[in-house]
């Protein structure tokens, strides 16, 4: 069958495209003074799209910043405020130093269009909840429009999105016209599949299988070192670490995530602290509530001036997340030391 590789979580998927394009990259190429090696055409789909998170030491998956994006994408958001705090790097992609552009795939998929009275995820969900098997779910994102400035700095990645309700279950399809495999893959696979499964409970549907195609894969020689560290740890590692990621709640809406944000705000600016007890007493579901635990612990890392963070709240984490924040961050990794001692 001509079909693309499965994989049960997006690591497989990532390592078996960095080896490729390490050990076979077809092309060398300079687009816009990034020099890179490149592979065309290729794909993956993920047997089990909850399975989203890495766990190789060497990459230090960020857990904090892929919620915040894909929440932030799930509200329809552009603005820069957010999104240039978890990933400052983000602020040389805004042309005006307030709102992002091509790279604010939620704005396009969540908000009305001018002229529009419901944004296109809404009308895709309609159209799906009354045409089953229907072909016509698709929610394009990238624009002709966006090449007219030569020197428009945010050009999107994506393409689109295909939204396929099968046999109970919602699959989804996702076309990228360019990927970054060592840093924009991972954080990508992670949003759309949080939209893939956010969607599947607008629809009343169990979630399928997701699949991801991509124009041109590449890895930037600037991260060839990392990509070489991170292939060597796959191939040594006696043990890979397997952490099961939760279902999002059934009743997740747009106005759950309106709330979780709240919270995400009152952290981010530095206005609320909270301990383990205050989030499971804020009356969100625990899937959620280990979201905003997330959000408290980068608080306290970047406005607490302290060499440690709470070892309760970090405790109270569950296993998978709590993984990635002690190897991403050091202080994180002395507050697990310490509550093991």
């Amino acid at each position: 069958m001509l079909t693309t590789p499965e994989f049960t979580s997006v690591e497989g998927a990532y390592l078996a495209l960095l080896q490729l394009t390490t050990e076979d990259a077809e092309h060398r190429i300079a687009a816009r003074g990034n020099d890179a090696r490149e592979v065309i055409g290729v794909g993956f789909r993920l047997s089990d799209p909850r399975q989203r998170l890495p766990y190789l030491a060497e990459r230090k998956a960020n857990p904090v910043f892929q919620f915040a994006e894909a929440l932030w994408y799930l509200a329809g958001r552009r603005d820069l405020e957010m999104m240039g705090y978890y990933a400052p790097s983000m602020r040389a992609s805004s042309a005006d130093g307030i709102h992002l552009g091509g790279s604010a795939y939620g704005h396009t998929l969540f908000s009305p269009a001018i002229g529009a009275e419901q944004p296109p995820f809404d009308q895709v969900v309609e159209l799906l909840l009354t045409e089953t098997d229907s072909k016509r779910g698709y929610l394009p994102v990238f624009a002709a429009k966006e090449l007219a400035d030569r020197d428009n700095p945010d050009v999107a990645c994506l393409a689109g999105l295909h939204l396929l309700p099968r046999d109970g279950e919602l699959h989804m399809v996702c076309n990228m016209r360019a990927n970054d495999l060592d840093c924009g893959l991972l954080s990508d696979v992670f949003s759309f599949t949080m939209i893939q499964e956010y969607a599947a409970i607008q629809l009343g549907l169990r979630l399928g299988t997701y699949t991801h195609f991509i124009g041109s894969a590449h890895v930037n020689d600037r991260d060839s070192e990392r990509v070489k560290r991170v292939l060597d740890e796959a191939d040594s590692r006696t043990t890979v670490p397997s952490f099961a990621f939760p279902e999002m709640p059934e009743d997740t809406t747009a106005a759950t995530i309106a709330h979780v944000l709240e919270h995400e705000e009152a952290l981010r600016t530095n206005q609320l602290r909270y301990n383990a007890d205050h989030i499971r007493n804020l009356g969100l579901h625990p899937y959620w509530q280990q979201v905003v635990m997330l959000f408290e612990l980068h608080r306290q890392i970047q406005h607490d001036q302290t060499s440690a963070v709470d070892p309760e709240l970090l405790a109270a984490l569950a296993p998978g997340p709590r993984w990635l924040m002690e190897r991403k961050w050091p202080v994180c990794a002395a507050a697990a030391d310490g509550g093991a001692r």
